[in-house]
């Protein structure tokens, strides 16, 4: 995420935090909610010492309230392209460290605060409702160090892509799928493939990303094919087949870049060919690449670096991340040299 907020030139980074990247805009900027990489994006409204552990430290956070400029905050948040206007308050916490107070204790302890000051209605999310969709969203963070006190930009996270019209178990976190995106560096010449494409998500962040190259994905499932179609109704430069990814219709060495994400038994178990032989996947990914291509994918652990380049694909970059609370790790690949085919050994008959 950082590296596409660099490379969008929306300010400097300021800090690196638990799952946060902080950084400064020189002004209100339209292009911060266009962030593909990104679960949601806020505006630093207020921070205040961390309260520690005690509970009775609690109600002090109610200062986060009183030392927000919400004037400033809400001028801001419409130039980022928000709304101008508070019709409703929610806030959803989160802490590092053991605490002898849970999450709801300090949203309640905020949120009233804002809604009494703002004039506004408070959402408490300890019954379990969802929130109504008219309520700001705030979020407090206490690190250990601060409490920070965030207001979220849009009216929807911005992980929540509006092109998910269908799911299906595996389904890869659009943010996740942006930044392995990122990472294939694809050209507009590219021929982009996805062997396993599900849902679609990795094809359809890729081509969102770089819209002048062709994608094309394949799966076995039918219900991945429907979801995968509907999902990427608007992208013409992508196109999605059934087929078995042990046994892939292209041409050795046609496709430029290879994004994926398999099955690899845990939310999706391995279907066709792949079924009891997954060595399979890394044969075929490797004879359909180019000689210059490269590959992202993402694998549960660091065991499948072997079987990798046992196949001649050669790791250039190993990135750990946390999906639903497990390691897991994106890789990079580039085409290792070919082995030279043996000519066919033909009996001949002596005369």
């Amino acid at each position: 995420m950082a590296s596409e907020i660099l490379q969008l030139g929306l300010g400097p980074i300021t800090r690196l935090g638990h799952r946060e990247v902080h950084f400064r805009a020189p002004r209100p900027e339209p292009g911060v909610v266009r962030l593909r990489t990104a679960d949601d994006v806020f505006l630093l409204a207020a921070q205040v010492p961390d309260i520690g552990a005690a509970r009775t430290g609690v109600d002090a956070l109610a200062e986060l309230a009183a030392v927000t400029d919400v004037d400033t905050l809400l001028r801001h948040r419409l130039g980022c392209g928000g709304s101008g206007e508070l019709t409703g308050v929610e806030v959803s916490a989160s802490f590092l460290g053991r605490r002898n107070f849970n999450r709801y204790d300090v949203e309640d302890a905020v949120g009233r605060a804002l809604a009494w000051r703002l004039g506004a209605g408070y959402h408490s999310r300890r019954g379990g409702a969802a929130p109504p969709p008219t309520h700001s969203a705030w979020r407090l963070i206490l690190d250990g160090t601060r409490a920070t006190l965030l207001l979220r930009i849009t009216d929807r996270p911005l992980h929540r892509r509006t092109y998910k019209r269908c799911t299906i178990p595996g389904t890869l976190h659009p943010p996740l799928a942006a930044a392995m995106a990122r990472m294939a560096d694809i050209r507009s010449d590219h021929r982009v493939l996805d062997p396993c494409c599900g849902a679609g998500t990795l094809l359809i962040e890729a081509g969102r990303l770089r819209p002048d190259a062709r994608f094309c994905g394949f799966d076995l499932d039918p219900d991945a094919l429907r979801a995968a179609r509907a999902n990427a109704a608007d992208l013409r430069a992508v196109t999605v087949r059934q087929a078995d990814a042990g046994d892939l219709p292209l041409a050795d060495g046609s496709v430029d870049r290879v994004v994926c994400n398999p099955p690899w038994g845990t939310q999706v178990a391995a279907h066709g060919l792949l079924d009891g032989a997954f060595s399979r996947w890394w044969t075929e990914l490797r004879r359909v690449l180019a000689p210059d291509g490269m590959a992202v994918v993402l694998i549960p652990d660091t065991d499948d670096l072997g079987t990798a380049i046992r196949h001649r694909l050669v790791p250039v970059h190993v990135q750990q991340v946390r999906l639903s609370g497990a390691s897991s790790y994106i890789v990079r690949l580039t085409a290792g040299e070919r082995r030279p085919r043996q000519p066919s050994r033909r009996r001949t008959q002596g005369g």
